[in-house]
């Protein structure tokens, strides 16, 4: 974090079909090895720059980590004065900017980049269904992920409203002739579930038993009317450590405590006053999310870190 909240820019590129990204290379101050703007950033040493829109991503990674899920990758707030980087990258705006975990897995599938492993909706939940019942078979999708993280996931989501990863049609919700689901075409395949596709499943090769969440911001402004309780589908057993702090009525001190921390987002959105509104709505999907569980008699278990 201290890297991306202070390291130089070294160096940038451009990130395929993602326009307003930029991948950047940081020297962090007292690193032994000279400023190199030619690394593959291999080393771990880079970061994405995205737009002032996205930094509710940096509240995601906080909330990842005070919920003790800790699948997010560290993520910041920061104004940049590079001259390496364009005009509109330096005007002053806050941005977030998310460390590039050089190892993440993608498959060769250049039409299927986007995940480790490839897997539709239907096998997603006949997997969730048949968990402990049935062996793993060979050729069972994402098979070395443990069951466990799915729940995960799902609570993540659903407190975030993230659709991308389960849900990237939005059959779960009525979506807005605006949004990208509807202008892609894509909410039309909610007809035929055998189409739909997750995104975003991603592991690490050296711990592939345990999911990485990217591109988490999410949308602080969907009404509760229109929460999508689809991300929750087939999911029977949700993390003991994040549905007890739910419970706990600390979600929103804790998370203020940790978001304080980052003094660039925390001034730029006007300290706790400004970030109140949007701690409340994270508070209200906990509360929501702790009736759903009531209401389908499903458990909380302590699942590996």
């Amino acid at each position: 974090m201290k890297l991306l909240a202070q390291g130089q820019v070294v160096s940038k590129t451009r990130v395929p079909a993602h326009g307003q990204v930029l991948r950047v290379r940081l020297h962090a101050e007292g690193d032994p090895q000279p400023p190199s703007p030619g690394g593959d950033c291999r080393d771990g040493r880079c970061g994405l720059i995205k737009r002032p829109g996205d930094l509710y991503e940096v509240v995601a990674f906080h909330l990842d980590r005070v919920l003790g899920l800790n699948r997010s990758l560290p993520a910041v707030a920061r104004r940049f004065s590079s001259p390496i980087l364009p005009y509109s990258y330096t005007n002053g705006a806050t941005r977030p900017i998310i460390w590039w975990a050089p190892d993440v897995q993608h498959l060769e599938d250049t039409n299927n980049d986007q995940n480790s492993c490839a897997m539709g909706w239907l096998q997603y939940q006949e997997m969730l269904r048949t968990h402990g019942r049935a062996p793993v078979v060979a050729g069972t999708p994402c098979k070395s992920i443990q069951h466990g993280e799915w729940g995960r996931l799902a609570l993540f989501d659903f407190l975030l409203q993230v659709h991308d990863r389960l849900d990237r049609y939005c059959c779960g919700f009525e979506p807005d002739p605006s949004e990208p689901c509807v202008e892609e075409m894509l909410h039309e395949k909610c007809r035929n579930p055998a189409e739909l596709l997750l995104v975003h499943i991603l592991v690490r090769p050296h711990s592939p038993s345990q999911l990485v969440f990217i591109d988490n911001a999410g949308r602080p402004q969907q009404p509760e009317a229109k929460l999508n309780f689809r991300l929750l589908q087939g999911i029977d057993s949700f993390p003991e450590g994040a549905v007890a702090v739910l419970r706990s009525g600390c979600l929103g001190r804790r998370l203020l405590e940790s978001l304080y921390v980052d003094r660039e987002l925390w001034d730029s959105q006007g300290g706790a006053e400004g970030l109140r509104p949007l701690i409340r709505t994270l508070e209200r999907r906990g509360q929501v999310l702790l009736r759903y569980l009531q209401q389908h008699n499903l458990t909380a278990r302590g699942t590996p870190r």
